[in-house]
């Protein structure tokens, strides 16, 4: 699958039906720089794509044990996340939304959440992505929830 780099110009939302990306990530002049945070503003899927909904993945892993700590969650959560991608053939650069819940959320986690997605990204394209505190998760000691949305072409 091919993205198109984000840019400040409609072009970069265009090309030939052959090779059209499928999922373009997209930043337009006139809002803020969300890289630094870990995402994009805009995800456009081109029609006729198989699309993936990933359910929430927190921070405990195959025995169902929650790791200790925000950090060791958010860690957790996104291997989650990428097993879940990877088991239907995905992967991150394949994500077009995230929406992250987040207990006790503050800018120090905000940091940590921006640091990991980048790190899990790698320089690809960062996802649309929106991040909702809440009081409390599924589980007791439950800090952290990524679910996903990602686009494939067709099989």
């Amino acid at each position: 699958m091919t993205h198109a780099p984000p840019s400040s110009t409609p072009s970069a939302i265009s090309s030939t039906p052959a090779s059209a990306p499928i999922l373009t990530l997209h930043n337009p002049p006139g809002l803020y720089d969300p890289a630094p945070n870990g995402y994009s503003h805009i995800a456009i899927v081109e029609a006729g794509a198989r699309t993936l909904h990933i359910a929430g993945q927190g921070g405990e892993d195959a025995s169902g044990r929650l790791a200790e700590g925000f950090e060791a969650q958010v860690r957790q959560a996104f291997d989650n996340l990428r097993t879940a991608l990877h088991a239907a053939g995905a992967a991150p650069r394949d994500v077009a939304r995230l929406t992250v819940l987040i207990v006790g959320h503050s800018e120090d986690r905000l940091r940590t959440l921006g640091a990991a997605l980048r790190e899990g990204w790698a320089g690809a394209p960062l996802p649309a992505c929106t991040l909702i505190p809440v009081p409390r998760l599924a589980l007791d000691g439950m800090l952290f929830e990524v679910d996903a949305t990602a686009v494939l072409r067709p099989a």
